[in-house]
């Protein structure tokens, strides 16, 4: 009996060691990446105006001058675009199997089960893209770079 009484102090004992020893790591985690993350915030306005030499690439490339926020915002449009075609082209096959079904239940279920699947894809990409652009023109709003939800020329 005083074995399993010691065997669950010990257990206890070793369990808020480890609790402890989590919560240190943590608040040294956060310690660490809070000075990480905002030492460079303020260093930043002190290099604005330094030249590294890319407005000379730029013109011999001629390689477009879009920000990086800009060049995000068109690669998620352009992917989420070739998803819906996915989607779209998911919703014709499921229609050419059921119509190529010849009457046969089986396979017109699939087809069903298959143009379902297509819709609940397309209403999951229209969602992504409609939550994509709320976030960016939020975000654009809020440091002042304007309206990025519409293509840049």
């Amino acid at each position: 009996m005083q074995d399993n009484d010691d065997k669950g102090t010990s257990l206890m004992y070793k369990v808020s060691q480890l609790a402890q020893n989590k919560f240190a790591i943590g608040v040294m985690a956060a310690l660490f990446f809070g000075v990480l993350l905002g030492a460079p915030m303020h260093s930043t306005s002190a290099q604005r105006n330094v030249d590294f030499g890319t407005e000379k690439i730029n013109q011999t490339t001629d390689l477009g001058t879009a920000g990086l926020v800009e060049t995000v915002t068109q690669i998620i449009n352009v992917g989420l675009g070739l998803l819906g075609i996915v989607a779209v082209v998911i919703i014709l096959w499921g229609g050419f199997k059921w119509m190529t079904a010849g009457g046969n239940e089986e396979q017109v279920s699939q087809a069903r089960q298959i143009i379902f699947q297509g819709i609940i894809g397309l209403a999951i990409i229209l969602s992504a893209w409609a939550i994509t652009q709320f976030v960016i023109s939020s975000l654009s709003q809020a440091t002042g770079t304007g309206n990025l939800s519409a293509p840049q020329n």
